[in-house]
């Protein structure tokens, strides 16, 4: 914000190049374009619900000559206004801004392959309440079982340990995508088994994982609609149908693979399922999927017969 202290300054804000510019019996456009001007010396960004302002470099460029002093008055305008949380997304073709930033207190939020995001937190007076970057690894796995009672296994081509174990197919969940959805891609790409979803088993969840992240595991129970493998060279040393029975005996078997084959049995032997219902959210207009367990005889969940019945 800029404050008037008198006539002559008011005249020279306004006059630029040519005094002529501004008409003392005008001050509307005079002020406008002391608006104008204030605007043109500060970044604008996008306001969020949190009192906050995001910068992208992308879409507000700025020469590196006088990026110091811009975001320098941006950041006094900021903290006048009460501004609180303040983030730059600033892509590779101006990442000599980084450094400028980190010296304004800017701190290193998270980055990937083609930007890095910093913050600010102004107020002096409030604890920052930034929540921290993503850190949570998501992975599938699946018990495919078919009619010969034989479970689809895989021996990884990079393994852990002194020889490779007999796993369950499966892999990470890419950005967007559903576990059930990542859990039929996986099996596919690794052996060229067609299947689909049939409940959810178990969840595993550990700390300190790749990139020291914590890691959730979730393992489903897929049907297959195909037995023919041909198996992703690239990732898998080795995959085949094995009896379950076998698998269960298997000296190449870890104990928490044949914990999850033991949930598999428990849930075709009770009847018991956990489905998943997608929807969209009320507030948001985002997709969700919400997986809930079914009794014995699988009827739906209050929640679908509720939409049901306002369908």
């Amino acid at each position: 914000m800029i404050f008037i202290k008198n006539v002559k300054q008011l005249y020279r804000l306004c006059s630029g190049k040519s005094k002529l510019l501004c008409n003392f019996n005008d001050l509307n456009v005079c002020n406008q374009r002391i608006l104008t001007r204030t605007m043109c010396t500060i970044f604008q960004g996008v306001f969020d619900r949190y009192n906050g302002v995001t910068v992208n470099s992308v879409t507000e460029t700025c020469e590196n000559e006088s990026f110091k002093e811009k975001l320098e008055v941006s950041l006094t305008t900021w903290k006048c206004s009460g501004k609180r949380g303040i983030w730059f997304k600033v892509n590779l073709a101006q990442s000599d801004w980084v450094p400028v930033l980190a010296k304004n207190g800017f701190k290193f939020h998270h980055a990937k392959e083609d930007y890095v995001m910093m913050y600010n937190w102004l107020p002096n007076d409030e604890v920052c309440n930034i929540p921290p970057f993503a850190h949570t690894m998501m992975g599938v796995g699946a018990v495919v079982v078919n009619e010969n009672q034989e479970i689809l296994v895989v021996s990884e081509r990079y393994f852990i340990g002194k020889e490779p174990l007999w796993k369950l197919p499966g892999g990470y969940v890419e950005p967007g995508e559903n576990l059930v959805d990542a859990a039929i891609r996986e099996v596919f790409e690794e052996t060229n088994v067609k299947t689909t979803f049939e409940s959810v088993l178990t969840f595993r969840h550990t700390h300190g994982g790749m990139f020291n992240c914590s890691d959730l595991y979730t393992v489903v129970s897929l049907k297959p609609t195909t037995t023919e493998i041909s198996k992703c060279t690239r990732e898998i040393l080795e995959s085949k149908w094995m009896s379950v029975d076998d698998y269960l005996s298997h000296p190449k078997v870890h104990d928490l693979n044949r914990f999850f084959v033991q949930k598999y049995l428990e849930h075709k032997e009770h009847n018991l399922k956990i489905d998943c219902y997608h929807g969209i959210h009320m507030v948001v207009n985002k997709p969700y999927t919400v997986y809930h367990v079914m009794g014995k005889d699988w009827k739906e969940s209050g929640l679908i017969k509720d939409k049901e019945n306002k369908s």
